[in-house]
């Protein structure tokens, strides 16, 4: 790994040019991203999400988990934010990969499919609409028979 440590910086926005060795968090955004700590250059984004990674800030320094594996990148880095420092991590299969990833869609349809479970809102009628009725003083003439 080019770099061994990562300096976090929070934003609102996440910078076009990110710089090398720095881990930009976008709590507006719940995303953080940072150049490749390969060093091969390319941008690396990690949304915050139940099923996605999460950051963990001690007041000084951020961990970030699970593990970055930046399978879709010529380089196919992988390794741990853990408190500020970058671990080497294993390389992974492509068996292992495509293994990961059919576990995280798993992951997504069981978080995502709960929320919405229950059938939509429908009447399979129109609503009833009350009979409209006459007002009292026009009822109050067919009372009188006038």
């Amino acid at each position: 790994m080019l770099h061994a440590r990562l300096e976090h910086r929070f934003t609102s926005l996440i910078p076009d040019n990110l710089e090398p060795g720095i881990l930009y968090i976008s709590m507006e955004y719940a995303t953080a991203a940072h150049g490749c700590c390969c060093g091969c250059g390319e941008e690396v984004v990690t949304p915050f999400t139940p099923t996605d990674w999460r950051i963990d800030f001690d007041g000084e320094t951020v961990s970030l988990s699970p593990s970055v594996g930046s399978w879709t990148l010529r380089c196919r880095s992988h390794y741990i934010i853990k408190r500020g420092k970058v671990i080497k991590a294993g390389a992974w299969s492509d068996d292992q990969v495509e293994t990961e990833r059919r576990r995280e869609r798993d992951a997504k349809q069981r978080y995502y499919g709960q929320i919405n479970t229950a059938p939509p809102y429908f009447h399979s009628a129109p609503p009833e609409v009350p009979e409209k009725r006459n007002s009292f003083i026009v009822r109050f003439r067919d009372w009188l028979g006038l």
